[in-house]
């Protein structure tokens, strides 16, 4: 969680107190929030990467739980803080497990090193269940890793927002011949997300791309002992808006041979 302390400084600093965040969103760079936390010494209650990492509802310090606002980065060291709904509810799903028979006639013993989030989506992938999930068997990897977003405008909760040069990045990215998948792998079983996590990628890809471009969260979990894949396809209604975001469908598989 941001730290409150940090974040109340941060604040009463800029005198956010008086600022009406139902007609517009407030403007905060990088050197502001350092120059408030210059005199703490924890490294999370002065680390603007820290401070700015809010990525569940929960995350948020106390004084945005308050006053029903959340972050949004402008551009590479500049943030709006914005009144409304900034997350997502991933529901848990709970459909009867799926048995999906691997496509490949071999082991994948690296796969069996380490226990994380991209080993399990590189599996998952190798072994063509992400092709399944999408009905495309034409899905291949071509992105992976941070790249910068051109500009592009949007709207959150009804407030005009400009965006440009904010780094992203992608677990990874499949092309096929008439989409762009793209996935946010998930480390743990959270029931929210910011929605930013796919928007900001999705935008990305649609300034770049003629493609349809799909949003998808995947996650490995290990229930009652075994490995299950759960995926969820969202997508976004209006690709100029923030907030129309619509799960499509999901499913958990359990990979067997």
């Amino acid at each position: 969680m941001a730290s409150d302390i940090s974040w109340k400084k941060i604040w009463d600093d800029k005198g956010l107190d008086k600022h009406d965040f139902s007609k517009s969103p407030v403007t905060i760079t990088a050197a502001e929030i350092k120059r408030s936390c210059q005199n703490f010494t924890e490294t999370h209650d002065k680390e603007v990467r820290i401070l700015c990492k809010q990525d569940k509802r929960e995350d948020r310090p106390k004084v945005f739980r308050d006053n029903g606002l959340f972050l949004l980065p402008k551009k590479n060291g500049s943030y709006y803080i914005i009144k409304g709904e900034g997350y997502v509810d991933v529901p848990d799903i709970t459909s009867p497990i799926q048995d999906y028979h691997k496509q490949l006639d071999f082991d994948l013993e690296s796969s069996k090193v380490g226990d994380s989030e991209m080993q399990h989506l590189d599996y998952a992938y190798a072994n063509s269940l992400i092709r399944t999930f999408m009905n495309d068997p034409s899905l291949v990897l071509t992105i992976r890793g941070r790249k910068y977003t051109p500009e592009f405008d949007f709207k959150v909760n009804g407030f005009d927002i400009h965006t440009e040069s904010v780094q992203t990045e992608v677990d990874a990215g499949y092309e096929g011949k008439a989409q762009i998948v793209l996935i946010e792998a998930k480390n743990a079983s959270n029931d929210t997300e910011i929605i930013r996590q796919l928007y900001y990628p999705f935008r990305q890809w649609s300034e770049n791309t003629s493609k349809k471009v799909v949003p998808v969260f995947f996650e490995k979990r290990v229930v009652n002992g075994e490995d299950l894949y759960y995926i969820w396809q969202y997508e976004f209604t209006d690709v100029n808006d923030y907030n129309s975001i619509k799960l499509v469908k999901s499913a958990r598989f359990r990979i067997v041979k």
